[in-house]
């Protein structure tokens, strides 16, 4: 355990910050998840409408550093690639 002041305000604030980040990447992994599912479904205003939105959620999540660009723009690939390949059936 840190004996300083500072370093245990950091403890504090990273703790935090990771719970935070965990609660963002579980929303990810959800939106994600209604896109497929909306896919599946063959909805076709309803995956545009939930891909935009996952879309918009990842890159979020980039410009606040919870996930590196290039693991967004693999995620958006391959959940447009579901909601093409289900609009394409």
């Amino acid at each position: 355990m840190a004996n300083l002041k500072s370093s245990k305000k950091d403890v504090r604030r990273s703790e935090r910050r990771r719970a935070v980040n965990t609660g963002v990447k579980s929303s990810l992994k959800t939106y994600a998840k209604k896109v497929r599912t909306t896919a599946a479904s063959k909805d076709e205003s309803a995956t545009s409408e939930a891909l935009k939105q996952a879309v918009k959620a990842l890159d979020k999540a980039v410009q606040r550093g919870i996930i590196h660009k290039n693991q967004a723009a693999r995620r958006k690939s391959r959940i447009a690639k579901a909601a093409n390949t289900a609009a394409a059936k």
